[in-house]
């Protein structure tokens, strides 16, 4: 009998909700999804655990800072096909920040953008069962 196996990426995306509810969204710099708003994430590193990835990713592509040991668990989301690169696993966390927390784009992101739940764009991958999932929690 062969075995196949495939290769997997593993990544690390973040909620980050205000408490007059806005949520925290991207625009994407980079293919896949350039110029789509995503949440905030991107890729473990060696010897990262996702959850320090998260607050990492927070901070590099928005500017806003969260303790690790602050973010909530909300689940993995690993739908093949989720990413069109190849087999992504994501585990998502929820952040709770003050409403009047500044956000400013950086790393691989064009724009960061507060938005109210109601006025959501289309969002790239799977990103909106994340934040649907966050809004059951929230």
């Amino acid at each position: 009998m062969t075995e196949t196996f495939e290769s997997i990426r593993y990544t690390a995306d973040v909620v980050a909700l205000t408490p007059d509810g806005r949520v925290l969204l991207i625009e994407r710099g980079k293919p896949p999804f350039a110029s789509a708003w995503a949440l905030p994430g991107g890729h473990v590193d060696p010897g990262e655990t996702s959850r320090n990835a998260a607050a990492r990713e927070l901070e590099e592509e928005t500017g806003v800072r969260v303790a690790a040991a602050d973010l909530l668990q909300l689940g993995a989301w690993d739908e093949p096909g989720r990413d069109p690169r190849g087999r992504y696993v994501t585990v998502a966390y929820l952040a709770v920040v003050p409403a009047d927390t500044p956000a400013t784009a950086g790393d691989d992101a064009r724009t960061a953008r507060w938005w109210p739940w109601n006025q959501l764009p289309e969002l790239a991958f799977d990103h909106a069962a994340i934040l649907a999932t966050a809004r059951h929690l929230a």
